[in-house]
């Protein structure tokens, strides 16, 4: 599933990106492109940052 339609940067490579060690949408952005556009996904992309670090705590 696309999460930035402006940059073609799909969920898949969001994540990969928080496997690398991405904290921020910045630094997603900084990686992917998706955000640097029209910046409609930057809350997806927060969700998803939000839903890795709730993993993380309880894992």
């Amino acid at each position: 599933m696309y999460v930035c339609i402006c940059r073609a940067v799909t969920e898949n490579e969001v994540h990969d990106c928080i496997a690398a060690g991405a904290k921020s949408a910045r630094q997603i952005r900084d990686t992917t492109g998706a955000g640097g556009d029209c910046a409609r996904c930057v809350r997806k992309i927060c969700a998803i940052l939000k839903r890795s670090e709730d993993l993380m705590a309880t894992a």
